[in-house]
């Protein structure tokens, strides 16, 4: 190669290269051995995904839409207004208290849905940051339910109307039968990781015997919507494989918190649902336990 005349043998250099040839942040000059800015530029960081897109919500009509279904179903299964609106208030209470314990813990916002047929979910943006945390929000749900209970016992003590009562009732049986330990009831969430803790086998044993007993109550009491939907989600859980999250197991201590609050939970739904019916036979818990067993067809006289 002839150098030109008035021109360096760098400039020559430079001139013949396609690359820019302005100089780096290092303060060195590029040279043609370099790769093109396009390709050196760093690679962005792998494995950082995206934020998820917010979730909305159902849209307001099909909102509304979902919960006229669910009042015409609740209403034809019970025969009565009130008793009809008392399960549907109640659902929409126990949920709300799912709602708060997301909100609360860093996972809202989140929102209610309503399932025709079947009942409500609550939904949250992200998961729990521990296993502890999901046990709460699991909980919140019955323990938060109850208060729906208190305008259906004062209308039906005013009122001395049967009727109120036992929609009070009705509420108290949602959240006490939601702590059944069968997925993907609330008591699934609040046992299952309790179980595991001691052994993973344990819960999948555990939950799926509980809810293939489930299924068959709900198909022996005539319960058939209820029998399917639970046979359904035994069925994917069947097929999950791994059950528990990735966010980790629960301590003992927490293990041992959970097994308590789970049971304080269920023994308080189950008094408020007796205690509902104490006015409809004057005050005696016998009748009025009774009265309960033969609604869960499990029992009674």
């Amino acid at each position: 190669m002839r150098p030109v005349a008035g021109c360096s043998l760098q400039a020559q250099f430079d001139a013949m290269s396609d690359i820019d040839n302005t100089t780096s942040h290092s303060g060195r000059r590029p040279g043609p051995w370099d790769l093109p800015p396009a390709e050196a530029a760093p690679e962005p960081v792998r494995g950082r995904q995206a934020e998820p897109l917010e979730d909305k919500g159902q849209h307001p009509a099909w909102a509304i839409a979902s919960t006229l279904l669910m009042a015409g179903f609740l209403w034809w299964i019970t025969g009565s207004v009130i008793v009809a609106g008392a399960v549907l208030f109640g659902l929409f209470v126990h949920e709300y208290g799912h709602v708060l314990a997301m909100n609360k813990l860093g996972m809202g916002p989140a929102r209610i849905y309503i399932i025709p047929f079947l009942g409500g979910l609550a939904k949250a943006q992200r998961n729990p940051k521990t296993e502890w945390h999901g046990v709460l929000v699991s909980l919140a749900g019955p323990a938060f339910g109850l208060i729906a209970m208190i305008p259906f016992v004062a209308a039906g003590l005013w009122l001395k109307s049967p009727e109120w009562l036992m929609g009070a009732f009705f509420i108290a049986m949602i959240n006490l039968v939601n702590l059944l330990p069968a997925p993907p009831l609330d008591g699934s969430k609040a046992l299952g990781p309790v179980l595991t803790r001691v052994h993973p086998r344990l819960e999948q044993v555990a939950l799926l015997a509980v809810g293939g007993l489930a299924v068959w109550w709900g198909l022996s009491t005539g319960r058939l919507i209820l029998a399917v939907f639970l046979g359904i989600a035994v069925f994917s859980h069947l097929r999950r494989g791994v059950w528990r999250a990735d966010w980790g197991q629960l301590s003992w201590p927490e293990a041992g918190r959970s097994l308590a609050l789970y049971l304080a939970t269920a023994a308080v739904c189950a008094a408020a649902a007796i205690g509902a019916l104490l006015p409809l036979t004057g005050g005696a818990v016998e009748p009025a336990f009774d009265m309960g067993m033969r609604f869960i067809g499990v029992g009674g006289r």
